[in-house]
């Protein structure tokens, strides 16, 4: 597996976004230089880990449990297929395109070292949102309605990490895994446990310690009120 680009994108107002702000950073471009990757708390950004890349709603994205965002080509590969257009890399708001490994199987806690720095600790995958049905409708992709449900369907949502080792990467960088957790919740089931198949929420606490707050207080919660049975 390698980076094959690193994405960055500036804030910008729109009105198909619930931030506070009023802006997003979804539409990011890739960038020809190597880029500094830190958890926000350490950069003191307090947002995302990629410099340069903005963060604008704190409420859902960014943070150090959700620093940097991957999703693979092979991804944006199918989605070009079925919507019938180009989709450059960065086209889903991903810091990280990746090629060569199926990210839904990326284990929650699994660690890459990204460059010859770098490592990242998976905490679990996106949520679709607003922001980002009304991203590929003005990108002219596809509409608004019905996008979240649809990209939920097609159950590859991409990985979210935490920045364990801060470093420099590039596109071109290899992705060495340097860790698999001894258990078996991988971003694509922790992604079908808080979305479709919420049966599967008490499984996913085995991974508790790695996941990032949102999903694991879905899970908690879940298990709060129906048990574990």
């Amino acid at each position: 597996m390698h980076i094959l680009s690193v994405n960055v994108g500036p804030p910008r107002g729109v009105e198909y976004t619930d931030a506070p702000s009023g802006a997003t950073g979804i539409g990011k471009s890739p960038v020809g230089t190597p880029v500094r990757v830190a958890a926000p708390s350490e950069s003191g950004a307090g947002a995302g880990g990629v410099a340069g890349d903005a963060v604008c709603d704190l409420r859902y994205h960014g943070g150090d449990d959700r620093a940097v965002y991957a999703f693979a080509r092979e991804d944006l590969d199918a989605w070009q297929q079925e919507l019938g257009c180009a989709l450059p890399h960065g086209a889903f708001g991903e810091n990280l395109t990746t090629t060569g490994a199926d990210l839904r199987e990326t284990l929650v806690g699994e660690r890459w070292r990204v460059g010859p720095e770098l490592v990242l600790e998976a905490t679990g995958s996106r949520i679709p949102c607003r922001t980002f049905a009304g991203w590929v409708a003005e990108q002219g992709w596809t509409t608004a309605k019905g996008w979240l449900r649809r990209f939920t369907l097609a159950g590859s949502p991409g990985a979210m990490f935490r920045v364990v080792q801060p470093g420099t990467l590039r596109a071109g960088d290899e992705v060495e895994v340097l860790h698999r957790p001894d258990h078996h919740v991988t971003v694509g089931g922790l992604f079908r446990a808080v979305t479709t198949d919420r049966k599967r929420l008490p499984d996913v606490l085995a991974a508790a310690a790695w996941m990032e707050r949102e999903q694991r207080e879905i899970a908690e919660k879940y298990v709060a009120k129906y048990g574990t049975g």
